[in-house]
């Protein structure tokens, strides 16, 4: 209980459970007092939680001590906080415990998770990456109710497996791609994140380790810290995870599970190459490693072709064990679409959670999906010149707004990963929520902190959206460099 205590004694983690609390009428220190009273009440916050310094919160926060210092001094006053010689500020006793909030302990993952519940609200928010749909799901689903939906409902629709046309087509089009595949290595789930969650509980038992790259995605990550496995992070460099620093960490910690993101990685961008792929596919083999690739951006690449690299899987020696994860959210999100491809012993285990989870995925989203699969090919090379065009666009209004800002322009994806010339992206994430932009700070992207200086800048905003993100994210790095964090004079309260 001692570490859990502890956790938010950095100021930056305790920023992605206050969210925009810098929103509205007030003086800042009050409303950051009313923030952390509302996390308090809300669980996310409980009786002897230790507080960050006062100077640790003023710089993760981009404000003066002196706000600290009286919104510390106002929640003594509202009786929520004890401050006692040699044992920091505290969460006083007093405060009654509440439900869990629903987050994952030491998870970094906090603020996307909550975007998507609250919306998009009024800041421009870069905490989701996703594009519009495709025209091309309407002609599908159009399809589907003039010429699938009247055998659909003569079955009870609860195919814990998925509809067998879908696993069908995701077959035929690895076995298209280089990769052999039946209909009985394939499971179909809601969502890639849902397949994650489920190769995770058949890999991952207290205690173990999974192997990620660094940058990963801090849902991910996440997901792996919910089942008590630790993370150790590898870095990335233009071809993929780097292989020397990969081959040392599998024989250093002997993971469970080898997580990456071969195709456009998230948030770097990267396409891992042919060469890249086949020697992580033979170390993993060489170690006993199994594999788990996540391709949930295959098809947001640029290429006018459309001609998708095979995955991972394909480069493996005998022997080997990968699981690929993947999902429609090139043509779609919404559609919550994603499947487990892996071997049949994996995949019947992974058949067995999910039932318990959820039954089955909805039936009629598997039936748009399956009338998708023949046109993927089309789709990807229709909307990549949409995808190139909006990245280069947004490539030059950081070089003319923003010139001491780098980034290695992306293989495909949705996001620049861009690196501040200098400083904390979690202190600037801070000042630039106060400018209406909700940023992703490279703290939750990395746990090692060699990233804590990037920030995720998604590129699918439309061009008018994009002038303006670039114009507010340049008056906040303006201020943040002039004058520092946010200074004020507050009005005590009296005690």
């Amino acid at each position: 209980m001692a570490s859990e205590l502890d956790r938010f004694q950095q100021g930056a983690e305790l920023a992605t459970v206050l969210g925009d609390w810098t929103a509205g009428p007030g003086p800042l220190y009050r409303k950051l007092a009313d923030a952390l009273a509302g996390a308090a009440k809300d669980g996310a916050l409980h009786a002897g939680q230790r507080l960050p310094s006062e100077r640790e919160l003023a710089r993760s926060l981009a404000v003066s001590r002196a706000t600290v210092v009286a919104a510390y001094d106002e929640l003594r006053a509202r009786d929520l906080l004890d401050r006692r010689q040699g044992s920091g500020t505290r969460i006083s006793p007093a405060v009654r415990p509440a439900r869990s909030d629903g987050r994952v302990s030491g998870g970094r993952g906090t603020v996307i998770f909550q975007r998507l519940i609250d919306g998009p609200g009024p800041p421009i928010s870069l905490a989701c990456a996703a594009d519009s749909g495709a025209p091309e799901v309407a002609e599908a689903l159009e399809e589907v109710v003039r010429f699938d939906i009247d055998e659909l409902l003569t079955d009870p629709g609860y195919q814990a497996r998925g509809l067998p046309s879908l696993r069908a087509a995701v077959a035929d089009h690895y076995t298209a791609l280089g990769l052999p595949t039946s209909a009985d290595e394939v499971l179909i789930t809601t969502g890639a994140h849902q397949a994650l969650v489920l190769v995770a509980d058949v890999y991952l038992r207290s205690p173990s380790t999974v192997v990620v790259e660094g940058p990963s995605w801090p849902p991910c990550l996440d997901i792996f810290r919910s089942v008590h496995a630790d993370v150790a992070a590898v870095p990335l460099d233009d071809e993929g995870i780097d292989a020397r620093l990969l081959s040392d960490a599998l024989a250093e910690h002997r993971p469970a599970l080898l997580y990456v993101m071969p195709t456009y990685h998230n948030p770097a961008g990267v396409l891992m190459s042919e060469a890249r792929r086949r020697r992580v596919a033979e170390l993993a083999a060489r170690h006993g490693v199994a594999v788990l690739e996540d391709n949930a951006y295959a098809g947001c690449g640029f290429r006018d072709d459309g001609v998708q690299m095979p995955p991972l899987a394909a480069y493996a020696p005998a022997g080997a064990e990968v699981v690929t994860v993947e999902s429609l959210k090139a043509v779609w999100g919404g559609l919550r679409i994603g499947w487990i491809r892996g071997p049949a012993g994996i995949i019947e285990r992974c058949a067995r959670r999910k039932a318990l989870a959820d039954l089955a995925s909805p039936a009629i989203e598997q039936a748009v999906a399956a009338r998708l699969f023949p046109r993927l090919a089309d789709i990807t090379k229709s909307r990549s010149a949409l995808r190139r065009e909006r990245c280069e666009y947004l490539e030059s209004l950081l070089r003319e707004r923003l010139p001491g800002w780098r980034w290695r322009t992306p293989d495909g994806g949705s996001s620049l990963w861009v690196a501040l010339p200098e400083g904390n992206a979690d202190v600037f994430a801070q000042l630039a929520l106060r400018h209406g932009v909700e940023v992703i700070p490279g703290s939750t992207m990395d746990p090692t902190g060699v990233h804590d200086g990037y920030l995720r800048v998604p590129f699918m905003h439309a061009p008018e959206v994009a002038d303006e993100l670039v114009r507010r994210l340049a008056d906040a790095w303006t201020e943040l460099r002039r004058h520092g964090p946010r200074d004020e004079c507050p009005v005590r309260p009296i005690i």
